[in-house]
């Protein structure tokens, strides 16, 4: 039997996504006491050092109960302008119910074309490492009122947004928290004889016929969940199917608990994004002296005091490698060019404005978008 307590031991980032079903009341309404139970378990998650994203369904929900519908809208401009009234109070309903544990939260709308585009791809990543080193709550959602999809095709009530996000910003657990406790064999408000399965290590053809469609209120299913699954276990992120309904479910996920289907990611996998920039050919090279080098092999982002010289032609957002000691030890994703890191070599953080008339970010790459080469 897998031992999940000591699997998590070492879980730094989770992402936890939140289902529309999960958010709402029997009669349609925003279900305030969830959340704020929610908010009562991420500030302990906090607490202990962990960092926590929050992927959260439910604007045309909310929509809906403040223009008093009595349905789900069917047609896509109204879903869209339902969702746009709706995103507001979704947010405004999270940070006040963080607010009562001192957290404060930032919303971050989401299209496809934020994975699909390499600079947006990566400022969405700068950006919400810089939310988390703040100690804010990042609270994504499909950006509804400008997709250009049947809403809820793209990400399917966000179960496929969730693990893209897991994969990108490098989580170590993704919660699904639906309204199953789990995959079963057979749909178990159905089957008296559906049986959960606790542990999966591969998504065989047999795994995915279990896939069920979705519920009355969201717009993903159980075919939407394996097919995140299959993201997480790529990216080397355990995931969890588990039922909100569970009191205390977050916590009892962290503490080990035998709870929902737990999705174990692939062992020889090597996180996407490092590999990636490792094999990619470089545009160009940054020499750093000894100094900036001990900070990147200790996991230290590069600031432009540490750079010695630049050679190539790069934009922003190109792998360069870098080199100390006439040897390249490294390869990274730049947040500046190298016209402008000719400009601001050897100089200090605080000079950047000063000398470029702007200052796009703090480091020249940060840590996360390096790879060491071995």
């Amino acid at each position: 039997m897998i031992n999940r307590k000591e699997l998590f031991k070492d879980v730094k980032k989770i992402v936890v996504k939140i289902g529309t079903s999960s958010l709402t009341t029997k009669d349609g309404k925003f279900n305030r006491e969830f959340a704020r139970e929610i908010a009562r378990q991420v500030s302990k998650l906090k607490s202990e050092g962990k960092d926590v994203i929050l992927v959260s369904s439910g604007a045309i929900g909310t929509g809906c109960e403040a223009l008093d519908f009595k349905e789900r809208p069917k047609s896509i401009p109204l879903k869209q302008a339902t969702a746009a009234v709706g995103q507001s109070i979704l947010m405004h309903e999270w940070s006040q119910a963080f607010s009562e544990y001192g957290f404060k939260v930032a919303q971050i709308l989401l299209t496809y074309d934020a994975f699909s585009d390499r600079k947006t791809y990566l400022n969405l990543r700068n950006s919400m490492s810089s939310l988390l080193e703040l100690g804010v709550i990042p609270i994504i959602n499909e950006n509804d009122p400008i997709c250009v999809h049947e809403i809820g095709e793209t990400f399917g009530d966000n179960d496929t947004l969730s693990a893209m996000v897991s994969s990108k910003v490098e989580a170590d657990l993704l919660i699904l928290m639906t309204d199953i406790d789990g995959l079963y064999t057979k749909n178990p408000k159905k089957s008296k004889d559906a049986k959960k399965i606790p542990v999966i290590e591969e998504i065989t053809p047999e795994i995915e016929s279990f896939g069920g469609g979705a519920g009355d209120k969201g717009t993903g299913g159980m075919k939407t969940k394996l097919e995140a699954a299959k993201i997480a276990q790529k990216s080397g992120c355990y995931m969890i199917i588990a039922s909100s309904e569970e009191k205390d479910l977050i916590s009892r996920v962290m503490s080990g608990e035998d709870i929902g289907t737990l999705f174990l990611p692939k062992k020889s996998i090597e996180k996407n994004k490092i590999r990636w920039i490792a094999l990619s050919k470089p545009k160009g090279k940054i020499i750093v002296d000894e100094g900036a080098k001990n900070a990147l092999l200790d996991h230290k982002s590069l600031l432009p005091r540490g750079v010695i010289d630049v050679d190539g032609n790069f934009d922003a957002g190109d792998i360069v490698a870098i080199e100390s000691n006439k040897t390249i030890f490294a390869k990274g994703v730049t947040n500046y060019t190298d016209r402008e890191l000719k400009k601001i070599k050897g100089r200090n953080t605080d000079e950047i404005e000063s000398i470029l008339g702007y200052k796009n970010y703090n480091e020249i790459i940060k840590h996360e978008n390096i790879g060491i080469l071995k």
